[in-house]
């Protein structure tokens, strides 16, 4: 393309001809030794030919054979970049490692950047940091194992800053305008610039033909991203470039660096404030898991410790009592009577988990979530103050609508804040589409559901033929595997199986309709739209990742009715009746279930998070393996990566939020989780660095006041994790039962279990046999003036665990708003910290306007005044100060 501004590159066509193989080599060669030559630098550059001028961006594009239109895009587009003032590059595609893509290398000049940086209102330093730092931390050698150099813990000195002012540029530090603003602040100015620019003439009047994104999407150009700054394995050997990426991978990707701090200066400096917010979470969450982890852990430990002190497990597994109780069939027809002690197993597995222990990990983990969240804002707090965001989020709001809400939105009204008029969607349009929208989500949520009653209706289904294939199979007869395989073990593992493989397949196809029905809504901001794609996407996930577990805690074995009135799950004609419990409960099936369902996400996360894009990293590069390294350009290198993507963050939240689920929900199931989700964050942490920094794009720097709605998002689990504990203690495991058993219903009068399961069961009269049959139930038995209704044990077990659940529910409540209450959001010295600095900032500029002032007039000859020039009233002043302060 003629350009106007840019730099023709003079290309070589080093192909060999098929026709002389030897010779061509030879040429080849040739060809190559002088292209080197003719170089003045090397092409692993992050600069224009010049060696000057900083390359801020870089769009690539493929000339197609019916390419004409996008051709006369590519012109206007480029021809407008110029206009706006950026200065433009081709590479030929003769000099990429393909021969087909052209290049288009993009540099602001400063002119540009101060413009901009005014506009978007990008706080820059005026002045050093003077305030003393008198934090010291305790006992601080204790963490020199864990700590990295300092240059690269605080790569920049802090400063006071102040969003900047064009007109007031000689106010601010500026030494260097070449580096005055960071290259991730370069690239989210000329990010903003692409994603506003026309890509038609402005004669054809159509409003919404602009935007890299939609020239991206229309193919007209094949990729646009900001360059890396060096190889990640080696520095940059241009001295006028920071090696940051080779920084980061050094002491932050690395696999062995697991036990050191995370470098979120760094981070931030060179990715933005919204990838370094992300990391900085997910690092303080791995931090409190360790807590939750060291307890539960305990929990379990106890549980393995009081083994032999385990009465009723003895009991199930005593020939005497458990082998004399013949059971009532669990399946109509193929399922035949069976004995207690059949289940000896999975009742002593079951006491690992439900045991005193639980209830005291329960009541932890609901304080644990709120020490979490609490100390997280302080965290927050500290971070929005350290890196500028105080004051961000109106920023944001007011002056960074996305393109799609400008272009899309023919209506204009007056704001009142800024009194301009701005494009708005009228509110009729609005509830159209909000009104679409949740009957999707409606949909799509009504089709898990159903999905779920599908898995349901195999586990009853399966379960009976299952019961007639293990009991005469020869697995039965192995000594050490043999009594582990029941048909409730196959059923619930080859279910979860299934469950799984049905939520990853429904992930994909969701992940496409929430993008569709967000961008249908037409959000104003980035962070509208975020917020809106996040509620659709966590409903989702939360209804397919938790439903099956919901199931089996609060409904498996809860409808079951007795012998000879049994319950069924779509009527008797369906001959699906519902699932019973073992004698030893529920709980250790939603263990089954949980640890399948949590293991495999986790597992097949990182499997996917880092095998996918590598594998095709090596694909696409594999022609440019043999280049030297002088000719395998900057551009080209990064252009073989993968690209993030506008929503790469939005999914990294949304696995850890999940996670964050497992182990709060459902933690009363399965104390060794937060142990589980430890491990997984910790290598989490390193796998997301190594990806970010190896085989992916650098991507466009952005700021985030926050974590969003992940943080409403994580209160509402809080909340929901304390209702879904106790109701597991109380309805799913067998703690009540027993509690009630040893108070009020032992036989002896003695606080201990003995004659607990016979308690527990009651009794069926089949006149076939010469056996009385048990079932899992409190009836009164036959011949009872009323046979087989609830006995009063019933009703007092019952009013024990609603006490139980209301009790549980207030105290860690109580506790819960007590310490939230006691742990402020913003850290004292913060607070003093921001006013500091706001008082300064104004007293620094009214000092300023005074002297320029005075030089004004000193210029024009009125030197002799010595009045102090009254820029600021001093009422306005002092109401600054009495605010700040």
């Amino acid at each position: 393309p003629n350009i106007t501004g840019a730099t023709k590159i003079e290309s070589y066509n080093f192909e060999p001809d098929s026709s002389s193989d030897e010779e061509n080599k030879n040429i080849y060669r040739s060809n190559v030794d002088l292209f080197i030559e003719k170089q003045q630098q090397s092409k692993d550059s992050v600069f224009f030919r010049d060696g000057v001028r900083r390359i801020d961006f870089v769009l690539s594009y493929v000339d197609d054979k019916d390419g004409e239109r996008k051709q006369e895009r590519r012109r206007v587009f480029e021809a407008n970049l110029v206009k706006v003032g950026l200065e433009l590059e081709i590479e030929d595609k003769l000099e990429s490692d393909d021969r087909k893509t052209y290049f288009v290398k993009i540099h602001a000049p400063w002119e540009v950047l101060a413009t901009y940086a005014d506009v978007l209102k990008i706080k820059v330093p005026f002045k050093a940091n003077d305030i003393p730092d008198n934090s010291e931390i305790p006992m601080n050698w204790l963490s020199t194992p864990f700590r990295l150099p300092e240059h690269i813990m605080q790569p920049e000195p802090d400063y006071f800053t102040a969003p900047f002012d064009k007109s007031k540029s000689d106010f601010f530090l500026i030494e260097d305008r070449d580096k005055f603003f960071s290259p991730s602040t370069r690239n989210r100015i000329v990010y903003y610039i692409l994603s506003r620019c026309s890509y038609i003439s402005d004669e054809c009047g159509e409003k919404d033909k602009k935007g890299i994104k939609r020239l991206l999407n229309n193919s007209t150009y094949t990729a646009a991203f900001p360059l890396h700054d060096s190889r990640y394995w080696t520095k940059s050997k241009d001295m006028n470039c920071e090696s940051d990426r080779y920084n980061l991978y050094k002491y932050w990707a690395g696999f062995f660096s697991f036990f050191k701090e995370q470098p979120l200066n760094l981070i931030r400096k060179y990715y933005g404030e919204k990838i370094g917010l992300y990391f900085a979470w997910l690092g303080f969450y791995t931090e409190m898991l360790f807590f939750a982890a060291v307890v539960g852990t305990l929990c379990f430990v106890y549980g393995f410790l009081t083994y032999d002190d385990n009465e009723w497990s003895k009991e199930i597994c005593s020939d005497e009592i458990g082998g004399n109780i013949v059971m009532c069939p669990l399946c109509d027809k193929k399922c035949g009577f069976w004995k207690l002690n059949t289940t000896c197993n999975s009742s002593w597995q079951s006491h690992l988990f439900d045991n005193v222990g639980t209830v005291f990990f329960a009541i932890f983990m609901g304080i644990w979530v709120t020490l979490f969240l609490e100390f997280w804002k302080r965290r927050q707090a500290r971070l929005e103050y350290e890196w500028d965001l105080v004051d961000f989020e109106e920023e944001q709001q007011q002056l960074q609508l996305r393109p799609e809400y400008e272009t899309k939105c023919d209506s204009r009204k007056l704001n009142r804040i800024t009194q301009e008029m701005e494009p708005y969607l009228p509110i009729t349009s609005k509830c159209a589409r909000t009104c679409l929208s949740g009957a999707t989500v409606l949909l799509w949520i009504s089709l898990i559901i159903a999905c779920i009653i599908g898995v349901i209706a195999y586990r009853l289904a399966v379960y009976a033929a299952f019961a007639s294939i293990i009991k005469d199979s020869p697995t039965s007869n192995l000594e050490v595997v043999g009594p582990y395989i029941t048909p409730q073990l196959a059923t619930s593992v080859t279910a979860s199986c299934i469950n799984f493989v049905i939520i990853m397949i429904l992930n994909l196809m969701y992940e496409r309709v929430a993008v569709w029905i967000t961008d249908m809504e037409i959000p104003k901001t980035h962070l509208e739209y975020e917020n809106k794609l996040t509620v659709k996407m966590f409903l989702f996930q939360f209804v397919n990742y938790y439903s099956s577990c919901f199931y089996v805690a609060f409904f498996k074995g809860k409808f079951v009715g007795y012998p000879g009135d049994y319950a069924y799950m779509f009527g008797k004609w369906s001959k699906l009746r519902n699932e019973e419990c073992d004698p030893g409960g529920c709980l250790i099936e939603l263990t089954t279930q949980l640890v399948i369902v949590m293991t495999g996400k986790q597992v097949w996360g990182n499997i996917q998070e880092a095998l996918v894009p590598w594998l095709m990293n090596w694909w696409g590069s594999r022609k440019a393996r043999n280049y030297p390294e002088s000719l395998y350009s900057r551009w080209e290198q990064d252009h073989d990566l993968q690209g993030f993507g506008q929503l790469g963050l939005f999914y990294e939240y949304l696995e850890m939020v999940i996670q964050f689920g497992f182990i709060t929900l459902f933690v009363a199931s399965f104390p060794l989780a937060p142990l589980l989700a430890l491990f997984n964050n910790i290598i989490e942490i390193r796998v997301d660095a190594w990806k970010l920094t190896t085989q992916y794009r650098r991507p466009v720097a952005a700021k985030a006041h926050c974590i969003g709605a992940w943080e409403e998002i994580l209160n509402g689990m809080a909340v929901l994790s304390v209702v879904t504990n106790a109701f597991i203690v109380a309805f799913t495991s067998d703690m009540i039962p027993r509690l009630v058993y040893m108070y009020a219903y032992q036989p002896e009068g003695e606080m201990n279990m003995k004659g607990y399961i016979n308690n527990s069961l009651s009794v069926f009269n089949i006149s076939e046999i010469p056996l009385r049959n048990r079932y899992r139930d409190y009836r009164n038995p036959p011949g009872h003036e009323n046979q087989y209704s609830h006995t009063m044990q019933f009703w007092h077990i019952l009013a024990a665990k609603l006490a139980f659940i209301i009790i549980m529910e207030h105290v860690v409540f109580l506790v819960k708003y007590f310490v939230a209450w006691m742990i402020p959001d913003v850290p004292s010295d913060v607070k003093a910290r921001v006013k500091r600095e706001r008082y300064l900032v104004q007293e620094y500029l009214h000092n300023y306007e005074v002297e320029k002032l005075r030089i004004q007039l000193s210029q024009h000859g009125h030197s002799e005044c010595s009045c102090t020039p009254m820029i600021y009233p001093s009422l306005t002043k002092h109401e600054v100060l009495s605010e700040c302060l």
